[in-house]
């Protein structure tokens, strides 16, 4: 599927990738910045879904399949900043993309793991 069909098979991309998740995901991030790799204007965005392996970005920008952004946002809890290359893996326009996270490191992907952790036992906790 592609983003050049006008969004005809937008759903079944979106729909096969979100059965395939392999790790919890949250909601709660600041700061987040995304840039096109190879152009220069910041993404616009609202705030995503994220995971170890990647993130759901709210955006009205459409993306090619395989495009590659440059991610930085600051994790809500504990403040850390996390900055990675994510290719998208799927476009719903108008809506957002989804995108998986490249090159980004070890320390990173357990400090995401950490703040999913912690938001699962807040979360928990306030039932």
């Amino acid at each position: 599927m592609t983003t050049h069909d006008n969004g005809k098979n937008a759903g079944a991309g979106a729909h096969a990738w979100a059965a395939t998740r392999a790790a919890k995901r949250f909601s709660s991030l600041r700061d987040l910045s995304v840039t096109y790799e190879g152009h220069s204007e910041d993404v616009v965005t609202r705030p995503p879904d994220i995971s170890t392996r990647g993130m759901f970005i709210n955006t009205t920008r459409v993306f090619p399949e395989g495009a590659v952004l440059n991610v930085r946002f600051r994790l809500a809890i504990s403040g850390r900043e996390i900055h990675s290359r994510a290719e998208v893996r799927y476009c719903l326009p108008g809506v957002g993309v989804g995108v998986e996270f490249i090159d980004i490191s070890q320390e990173n992907v357990q400090a995401i793991e950490r703040e999913i952790e912690l938001r699962t036992e807040a979360t928990e906790s306030n039932r």
